[in-house]
């Protein structure tokens, strides 16, 4: 018996001794972005791609933020690639977030200021010529299957410190430190400078700085934006340069008309790099329907250069669930070899 309530008083003790929980109710989400895909491309010698194809990319979301009775919010988000067929698919995100009458932190891997505030274009399809591009139709060969995004995002998902301002008479203001590339690590310590990314990246120290403003002018809405950000290059070649990025953009909406610009420049980390990236966009809504259309112009000191032609229509068939068509042609020039394609796009995306 004395043994017995030894144990339960020993088994109390380590009931009690364990850590609190925070009162965060978990929610699941996602999406699924599946297109069939008609494509007419130049080949390399030897290569024949598919006429008929499907593309697709698929996210789970989990996340959740309690409120506490002093009025601070904190929260936790994580985004997984779950596509079987990407070599890439990992955890995307994963980050803390703290915020408040003050604004919001966010810490972890996640997006720094200068994408959180940057200001995109109108599109044909956000899935196919967005900021960010999640689908593409070619296939690489002869140069034409590369992401063609203009995402200002060069810390991409390496762990930072993020401060976003709350938004006073349509303006908000941000910025972001990441002390190196890549994520941190639980055992790793405090990690060599520029030595630890992907690919062993040598910049190190980033920090970014943003703007943005959203209002009305009479009867215009007007969103417009600007961000810059700076990286350390620890490289000792005779061409390395510290890495900076900086972009503008604007957009207006005239009733149902929307029409914008965005424009970004990136050094590369080398001198005499730089790339140049300019987009125009317009579109019309009404009711469920949008019809867009963008040019996309890229081009690099190293003699390669993209223009991309798009256009496309959105039906939201319900909340959070579109079809989407689109035609796009692609002319690629990648160091003097010219090529370029068209692909036809029928898909749909479910958010979840």
């Amino acid at each position: 018996m004395k043994k017995l309530l030894l144990a339960s008083v020993a088994v109390s003790g380590l009931a009690f001794a364990a850590p609190a929980h925070a009162e965060i109710d978990l929610e699941l989400g996602g999406y699924f972005k599946g297109y069939g895909v008609f494509v007419d491309q130049d080949e390399a010698t030897g290569t024949d791609v598919n006429t008929v194809d499907f593309v697709k990319d698929t996210e789970i979301h989990l996340g959740g933020e309690t409120t506490l009775d002093n009025g601070l919010t904190v929260g936790f988000h994580l985004e997984f690639d779950v596509d079987k067929a990407d070599a890439n698919a990992k955890i995307d995100e994963t980050y803390l977030y703290f915020s408040g009458d003050w604004g919001r932190v966010n810490f972890g891997d996640e997006d720094g200021a200068a994408y959180l505030l940057q200001v995109a274009a109108p599109s044909a399809d956000s899935n196919i010529d967005s900021v960010r591009q999640y689908i593409q139709p070619f296939n690489a060969t002869s140069g034409l299957g590369v992401r063609l995004d203009y995402d200002v995002a060069p810390t991409g998902k390496d762990t930072k410190l993020t401060y976003l301002s709350p938004i006073m008479s349509g303006f908000q203001i941000g910025a972001t430190f990441a002390p190196d590339s890549g994520a941190a690590s639980d055992l790793g310590g405090a990690r060599v400078e520029g030595a630890n990314s992907p690919g062993g990246s040598t910049i190190d120290e980033q920090y970014e700085i943003a703007v943005r403003y959203e209002g009305q002018v009479q009867n215009v809405g007007v969103i417009a934006g600007a961000g810059y950000s700076h990286g350390a290059n620890d490289s000792t070649a005779t061409t390395a340069d510290d890495r900076q990025v900086w972009n503008i953009g604007l957009d207006l909406d005239i009733g149902p008309f929307g029409v914008g610009a965005a424009y970004v420049a990136d050094n590369n980390a080398v001198d005499s790099g730089d790339t140049d990236i300019i987009v125009l966009g317009v579109d019309y809504t009404t009711g469920p329907f949008k019809v867009g259309a963008t040019y996309y112009n890229n081009d690099t000191d190293n003699g390669t250069e993209y223009d991309r032609y798009t256009a496309g229509v959105t039906y939201q068939y319900g909340p959070g669930m579109s079809f989407r068509g689109s035609i796009q042609h692609l002319e690629a020039d990648t160091t003097g070899t010219d090529a370029d394609g068209t692909a036809l796009l029928l898909g749909t995306q479910v958010n979840f």
